[in-house]
């Protein structure tokens, strides 16, 4: 089962509703649907999505800005219809998907974790070859107050419920679960 929730930062703080994603199919209807809950060009919206404590990911849209996306685990998330709009975005469509994956910083070793156990924390799902971890722009809410280590240390657990609090919209977020 899914969550999904949309937070739309205005004047007056956040606004949240919760969404149902049955028409997306890609992210660009993802990034549609959040500019759509804007009440103002420009403003900055947040896509909130978690299955079952799975996973979670995040979908930032900055008026016309192109998506910024954030996957607490490809591995997981891959297997799931809307994990995989988010985890193969995030791979690019060409023919070689390891290309968009040497682009990314992935193994976190730059944070001191052994470089083995991120090379055996890799998956192969529909020839792509995914990390067992985050995936994405994991500076995706830092001028909102979560820093990259925090975004990466959040277990799936409340890990969106953590990120409201931080952000000042946990009381927004708890009203549309």
């Amino acid at each position: 089962m899914y969550f999904a929730a949309l937070l739309a930062r205005t004047e007056d703080g956040w606004e949240a509703s919760d969404t149902e994603l049955d028409n997306v199919e890609t992210l660009a209807d993802l990034a549609d649907l959040a500019r759509e809950s804007a009440a103002d060009d420009g403003e900055t919206v947040i896509v909130f999505i978690e299955q079952e404590e799975a996973w979670f990911g995040i979908v930032r849209v900055d008026g016309e800005d192109d998506p910024r996306v954030f996957v607490s685990n490809a591995t997981v998330a891959a297997r799931s219809s809307y994990g995989e709009i988010l985890t193969s975005e995030l791979l690019g469509g060409d023919d070689d998907p390891d290309s968009a994956l040497d682009e990314l910083d992935l193994d976190g070793t730059e944070d001191g974790e052994p470089e083995a156990e991120a090379d055996d924390a890799a998956d192969e799902t529909d020839g792509k070859v995914l990390p067992a971890g985050p995936l994405g722009d994991g500076r995706i809410l830092a001028d909102l107050g979560v820093t990259e280590r925090e975004l990466l240390d959040l277990e799936s657990g409340d890990a969106l419920g953590e990120i409201a609090e931080a952000i000042g919209a946990s009381e927004i977020l708890e009203a549309v679960r």
